[in-house]
């Protein structure tokens, strides 16, 4: 099964889910949306698949959001869209795309919903936050 993420490596959620693909066994294709942005079509339809509004996957924080206005509720679909192209920035992330499902991965631990295999071994994010037991188990925080 091919999994896909959308990836900044300057990100830790986006580190944190890359992570947790890889330790499932899956070595995953790492697009890095920054250098290599999705097309438009492939921006609607991992936003519609993910079951969120465009506007729920735009980014604001370190971006140039407020500068463009983009938080003006009179602006459409397409003119958001177009700011995500413009600036690859404002795409929030990290988008995993699987034979399972999409996700816009915040938290990072929504990976594990759509990845084909389980996770190998215990996994602890950067933060230091428990995500898989010794067991293989999810914890809930």
């Amino acid at each position: 099964m091919s999994v896909t993420i959308y990836h900044n490596p300057e990100c830790g959620t986006s580190r944190n889910t890359l992570a947790m693909i890889r330790n499932a066994g899956i070595e995953p294709e790492v697009i890095e949306y920054l250098i290599a942005p999705p097309s438009r079509a492939q921006l609607q339809q991992m936003i519609a698949q993910a079951g969120l509004t465009v506007r729920e996957a735009i980014r604001e924080k370190g971006t140039p959001y407020a500068e463009l206005g983009l938080a003006d509720p009179a602006l459409t679909d397409d003119q958001l869209l177009d700011a995500m192209l413009a600036h690859p920035i404002l795409i929030n992330r990290p988008f995993v795309l699987t034979e399972r499902g999409v996700r816009l991965c915040r938290p990072s631990e929504l990976v594990l919903d759509i990845l084909p295999s389980s996770q190998q071994g215990p996994f602890t994010k950067e933060d230091g936050e428990l995500v898989i037991d010794a067991q293989g188990r999810r914890v809930t925080q």
